[in-house]
């Protein structure tokens, strides 16, 4: 056979570029480091690489005694400091410890979880990886990084990169979806917004690549749980999207709570060396996850707090998070011959090469500033962006009769626990948010909408119901003309120990709903959620169904947007929603079987088939309605024929059939026909999202790299494989 691939359709968007941090150069950094390490003692280098968190780290030492911060930052025996209290922050109180009352005058680095915004929410992250907007991504991690700097925090536990693959785990909600391949654009932008292109500037903060590595396929998608993979699995899938981030110059990575290959991360060398530095050419520093390097003593992998330390510091991990064990134990393990003081040595430098590629020793007070912070965050203009953001995520999945958009003159009825509920608007991790400066639905649609009589009601709580609730809310809604019904999952169902069992609404939701239904008038079901839902009864009973996420500081005035037609709804889902939750999990690339059920009509029972319940879910990835419509035609492959190493190229046109403008996702799908290893029926390869007016049409011409072909091969190797490729172009993965 030929090294050439045979497309039959092909479509691609160039995307993204390695971006360069660097202050200084190399050769002046090694040089300044060198001489400051030279300097240093063992317990000073070790120092460097110990994190406390002044809120919740360790109160005692081993011997009981009480922990003296302050102290610790004189002995110069602190690297880093976790969720530092504002008004220290904005004092740099410690960080004149470190830099005026210490041996060596070493600056802090301070930490903190900016998510999806510090100040200025935005919606989650799984929300606004439905926006499919790079740039828009990119640019939101800016304001973020802006706004974290402007309080005095250098460095931001994000993005996560862990590939969402079971809806229980609550901390889908923190990334960017099931696929690798967007998310890897995705966590990519995040970095590039976060670092920018001089990561000394007072206005960039160092990005962090969690969790390392595979922590979102926990078993039974239950946080800290174990996680058993193949490698295959995992470089075929996992790997592109931590690779992805890195690549984008991201200096500082996390490792994660769960054990990989029956080793915990914080102390796995194979993954925090052999994988990440040597492999990807990682050269920032690892950071373990809060106090994950004390619980390998939990996994049962070593007998003590020392043991944990000499596996964690010999693997690789720069940096302990709050449990101390590396200034209670490193010095006496190097002393003893179980790590090698050159280890600690590599270490170390590794973590004031960052902070001196940050300008943390220029000026360690160059972050954090009262009036920065009090009169340039918030800024009308973020919160603008906000709201574009919040409107692009949202996700129409039904609109039966064209009920949406509203008229503006209706009887509202707003009806359920997220209508007046600015809490619900907030998501996961919080960041530095002030809840009442959140926009609720009902706040919104009462700015937009001056001519409808809007009558709102809670009608249950988020999981009990309220004396006399239904039944108010039932009043309501006789009265309207239609209602909508904002429920979900509460912003503290979503992130970290978050994990559920069931992805129904809440019974007493339930309830409300059906009481809704009964009242006869049309329903449009909101749903506000950090994760995909069990709600194919509600979505039949519906009218409508609009993903709303939990949509940030303007999630009111975007919801608003979209219900009264000023904004046409463009978001895609970037995760599946089950039918039911046993078919968990599901997802749109699941690879080919020896039995496929080729359609939902074939019903043989030696299938790869459940007896009583479709193989199909309920939404698709890739999936999302407009108000307009889109087709496509004229799809022409100009290189139907390449060679190994090779781009393809295809040329297509999209016409906007409707009588709105509007945004399209056009997306693009492989499946390899034959391969040495059995693989996924398809694979996103490329998506390009453009705006058209009523009527127009745009021809696209794409490029596919031949990077995105590569593959783990049978024989243990990442690379591509001669054959044939099946492609397949259109508005969702079905």
């Amino acid at each position: 056979m030929k090294n050439v691939f045979i497309f039959s359709l092909m479509v691609a968007i160039v995307v993204s570029c390695k971006s360069g941090m660097e202050s200084s150069s190399d050769k002046e950094c090694d040089k300044f480091v060198s001489e400051l390490m030279a300097k240093m003692t063992l317990e000073e280098k070790i120092g460097q690489l110990s994190q406390y968190d002044p809120w919740t780290g360790p109160v005692t030492g081993p011997q009981g005694e009480k922990y003296d911060l302050d102290r610790i930052v004189k002995d110069g025996l602190c690297g880093s400091i976790l969720n530092e209290p504002m008004n220290e922050l904005m004092a740099h109180r410690r960080q004149h410890i470190a830099v005026d009352s210490s041996r060596l005058g070493i600056p802090i680095l301070m930490g903190r979880d900016i998510i999806h915004g510090a100040r200025t929410t935005f919606p989650e992250n799984i929300a606004l990886s439905c926006s499919w907007d790079i740039p828009l991504v990119e640019k939101i991690a800016s304001v973020s990084a802006r706004e974290a700097a402007a309080c005095g925090f250098h460095w931001t536990f994000s993005p996560m990169c862990d590939l969402a693959v079971d809806p229980r785990w609550g901390r889908v909600s923190e990334g960017s979806g099931e696929d690798p391949y967007l998310a890897g654009e995705m966590s990519a932008a995040m970095v590039r917004g976060y670092q920018g292109s001089d990561l000394s500037s007072p206005e960039t903060v160092l990005a962090c690549v969690k969790h390392f590595a595979g922590y979102s396929a926990a078993e039974a998608g239950r946080d800290y749980n174990t996680v058993d993979m193949s490698e295959m699995m995992f470089r075929d899938r996992f790997l592109p999207v931590y690779k992805a981030a890195i690549d984008a110059g991201a200096l500082s990575v996390m490792a994660s709570f769960n054990d990989f290959d029956g080793v915990p991360s914080s102390g796995n060398k194979w993954l925090l060396t052999d994988i990440l530095r040597n492999e990807l050419g990682f050269n920032g520093f690892v950071v373990a996850d809060y106090n994950s390097v004390i619980e390998m003593v939990q996994h049962g992998v070593v007998p003590d707090a020392k043991g944990a330390a000499s596996l964690a510091l010999n693997a690789g991990l720069n940096m302990a998070m709050v449990d101390n064990t590396y200034n209670t134990y490193g010095a006496s393990l190097v002393k003893e011959g179980l790590v090698q003081e050159e280890q600690v040595d590599r270490l170390c430098r590794e973590v004031l090469t960052v902070k001196y590629k940050l300008g943390l020793f220029e000026d360690p007070y160059r972050y954090g500033d009262k009036d920065k912070w009090e009169n340039g965050t918030c800024l009308q203009e973020d919160i603008e962006t906000a709201r574009e953001a919040a409107r692009a995520s949202m996700v129409l999945l039904k609109n039966e009769g064209g009920i949406l958009p509203l008229k503006g003159k209706e009887h509202i009825a707003l009806v359920g626990p997220a209508a007046d509920s600015k809490e619900w608007m907030v998501g996961a991790w919080e960041g530095l948010a002030e809840t009442g400066r959140m926009v609720s639905f009902k706040d919104g649609l009462l700015r937009r909408f001056p001519d409808a009589v809007i009558s709102c009601e809670k009608g249950c709580s988020d999981f009990e119901a309220i004396p006399g609730g239904i039944s108010r809310a039932v009043s309501a809604a006789a009265k309207s003309d239609v209602v909508l019904f904002a429920a979900g999952l509460p912003s503290y169902c979503s992130g970290e120990a978050a994990s559920l069992t069931s992805l129904d609404l809440p019974q007493a939701q339930k309830e409300l709903f059906d009481a809704m239904v009964k009242t006869g008038k049309p329903l449009v079901l909101l749903l506000s959620t950090g994760r995909p839902m069990t709600v194919a009864r509600e979505v039949e009973k519906s009218a409508a169904m609009l993903v709303t996420w939990h949509p940030g500081i303007s999630g009111g005035d975007a919801l608003a947007d979209i219900l009264s037609g000023d904004f046409n709804p463009c978001g895609k889902l970037t995760m599946t929603f089950p039918l039911e939750l046993g078919q968990v999990p599901v997802h749109y690339n699941a690879k080919t079987t020896c039995r496929p059920r080729l359609s939902p009509a074939d019903n043989g029972k030696y299938l790869s088939r459940y007896m009583f319940t479709p193989n199909e879910p309920l939404f698709v990835f890739g999936e999302g309605l407009s108000y307009t419509s889109f087709a496509y035609s004229d799809i022409e492959v100009l290189t139907p024929e390449v060679k190994m190493g090779e781009s393809a190229t295809v040329r297509f046109k999209v016409r906007n059939t409707g009588v709105r403008d509007g945004h399209e996702v056009a997306q693009v799908y492989f499946h390899r026909m034959v391969a040495s290893t059995t693989r996924p029926v398809k694979e996103l390869k490329a998506f390009r999202k453009i705006f058209l007016k009523a009527g127009e049409t745009a021809e696209v011409t794409l490029e596919i790299p031949a990077e995105r072909r590569l593959f783990f091969r049978a024989d243990r190797t990442w690379g591509d494989e001669p054959g044939k490729i099946e492609v397949f172009v259109g508005g969702s993965s079905k």
